[in-house]
């Protein structure tokens, strides 16, 4: 946390705080709960998953282990295509209608999540929906998805962090207040 030097996002927002979930695969027992996690989200609000997908790049390495678990083919999607050889946005085998669940590693408005979204479906896939390890809890995240049409679910959240940061005397009230204030308008924050 760093709200008198904020991070600033591929978005230009600036952040008091910066989650970054890819520093979860290099914890043998972190990795290990969060694939489980997302097992049990798949196997229990997706059972009719024929393929798991990967954001690239946070959330590849995530839906491999998911895949591999639920014995299930996996495809990542860029955020852009290629600009040689094949030209993919989708890598990997995906038959049209075959029904596939999205993996993530984070939602801050959806933005990037749902463009993965769209190019599965544009290549034909029915997206049963999305799971992701961390959401910031954005109003406009929640907007863009229902406008999308496509249902998420993820493992935490900005105030369960936030409270747990709280309770183990990481953050202080004070600063509890400031995050609060940066989570309900990150866009007029400072």
């Amino acid at each position: 946390m760093a709200p008198s030097n904020p991070f600033t996002w591929a978005s230009g927002l600036k952040s008091p705080i910066y989650c970054d979930n890819r520093k979860t695969l290099s914890y043998p027992e972190v990795r290990e709960q969060i694939r489980d996690a997302f097992v049990r989200l798949v196997t229990n609000v997706y059972a009719h998953a024929d393929v798991i997908a990967g954001v690239a790049t946070g959330a590849i390495a995530h839906g491999v282990l998911v895949a591999q678990v639920l014995n299930k083919p996996f495809v990542y999607v860029r955020s852009d295509a290629k600009k040689h050889g094949l030209e993919n946005l989708v890598e990997g085998y995906l038959d049209p209608g075959q029904k596939v669940v999205v993996i993530e590693d984070l939602i801050s408005t959806g933005g990037s999540s749902l463009k993965a979204v769209e190019a599965l479906r544009n290549a034909g896939a029915e997206v049963l929906g999305l799971i992701a390890i961390f959401s910031y809890g954005f109003d406009k995240a929640h907007e863009n998805f229902v406008a999308a049409d496509c249902a998420f679910h993820t493992l935490t959240n900005y105030q369960t962090m936030i409270s747990i940061a709280h309770k183990t005397g990481y953050v202080s009230e004070a600063e509890v207040a400031l995050l609060n204030r940066w989570r309900l308008n990150p866009e007029n924050w400072q």
